[in-house]
């Protein structure tokens, strides 16, 4: 009885319900995720626009080049970042990515499958080991970490051995032929806005070929999906009562577990919506060279991985966003062609990688550390 009058008293001297206190928009913008990454995208931009500006780098093509290799990564970030919030690592999302070409090329190529049914197996292949990776976390208690390494070197292996005894090497060619009248297919191997590009190269907007058709000829699919996965991953963590509950299982698995949240479910569903993303990368690609190889996506994960983190995610899990994870995507991507552009040695692209994750684990356990003090 005493606290809860000196309560009252001390609501009534202050004239204010702590709960009722504004928060500052510095400090509502300082707890978003992606503030750093924001940040350092714009310093990437601008550096070089300074460096690589009279390059082409920022022509049409250019641009479209590095959002392409930015969208490819930013597929698997966004999943990636996904499963880190909600507190589970996958470190097999490089292997699946190689596992997924091959389940495409060798049913279409050597078995005779229609590419549609080809591409549908490689789908339910990947749910199955996104499942098999989910149940084997949650039903046995062992690290995420260690279980999708196992499954790391398993998918590896297996895409290597199997595709050595059907075909006889590491690579299955020809796919390209059977792209055309496919009705899924040009979901992932088709440009689109293509009478855009074929207006502004008629009004000599960009650059032209010799020939005079458009070098830019239209948004790479990879683009698309990467936007369309970001805006639907958004919706989720932040519209959703799926998305408190991915939140809740990384935040604080036991507390989720208390007040009804299906926290194993949650988990095994982010699981496989990696392998599920890894999938969509494998048919861009596979579909975009003509051909699978067994070593597509190699250290594919840890790049995923790093784009998460550069983008606010936190190891511990129960933090992020969809929005970091593509800005983080986007901070590589550029820079992986701004390398090439400048004519810099494109091992320092590793170097900058690293550098970044580093920095952005840093910055953002200083920025949460703030925020939790001034609380």
């Amino acid at each position: 009885m005493f606290i809860k009058s000196q309560t009252i008293k001390s609501k009534k001297e202050t004239g204010k319900d702590e709960r009722l206190k504004k928060i500052s928009p510095l400090r509502v913008l300082l707890n978003r995720p992606e503030l750093g990454a924001l940040g350092g995208a714009i310093l990437v931009f601008i550096f070089f626009g300074i460096v690589a500006g009279d390059t082409g780098m920022f022509s049409a093509y250019g641009t479209l080049n590095f959002l392409d290799v930015s969208a490819n990564l930013g597929i698997i970030a966004i999943a990636a970042a996904m499963l880190m919030i909600g507190g589970e690592f996958d470190l097999s999302i490089g292997s699946m990515i190689g596992f997924a070409g091959i389940c495409i090329a060798i049913p279409a190529i050597y078995w005779g499958w229609p590419l549609w049914m080809a591409i549908i197996f490689a789908f339910a292949m990947a749910v199955l080991i996104g499942y098999f990776n989910g149940i084997m976390v949650v039903k046995s208690g062992l690290p995420s970490f260690i279980v999708t390494l196992a499954m790391l070197f398993i998918l590896r292996g297996a895409t290597l051995a199997i595709t050595r005894l059907i075909t006889g090497r590491t690579q299955v060619p020809g796919l390209r032929v059977l792209i055309e009248d496919d009705p899924i297919a040009w979901i992932f191997a088709t440009d689109t806005f293509q009478w855009l590009f074929t207006w502004l190269g008629s009004m000599k907007l960009i650059e032209l070929r010799t020939d005079g058709t458009p070098l830019a000829t239209g948004i790479p699919p990879s683009v698309i999906w990467f936007i369309a996965l970001t805006l639907f991953a958004t919706w989720i963590l932040m519209k959703t009562r799926y998305g408190n509950w991915i939140f809740a299982a990384g935040g604080d698995k036991v507390g989720a577990t208390n007040v009804g949240v299906p926290v194993g479910r949650v988990k095994i569903s982010l699981f496989i919506g990696t392998a599920v993303a890894s999938t969509i990368f494998a048919c861009i690609q596979v579909l975009d060279a003509g051909s699978a190889d067994t070593m597509r996506g190699t250290l594919k994960e840890l790049e995923a991985i790093a784009a998460a983190v550069v983008g606010g995610c936190l190891l511990t899990g129960g933090y992020g966003s969809a929005i970091g994870a593509a800005l983080g995507a986007i901070i590589f991507g550029t820079v992986s062609m701004g390398i090439f552009y400048t004519d810099v040695d494109t091992d320092w692209f590793k170097v900058f990688l690293g550098a970044m994750m580093l920095i952005a684990v840093v910055f953002n356990n200083y920025i949460r550390k703030k925020v939790t003090e001034t609380k």
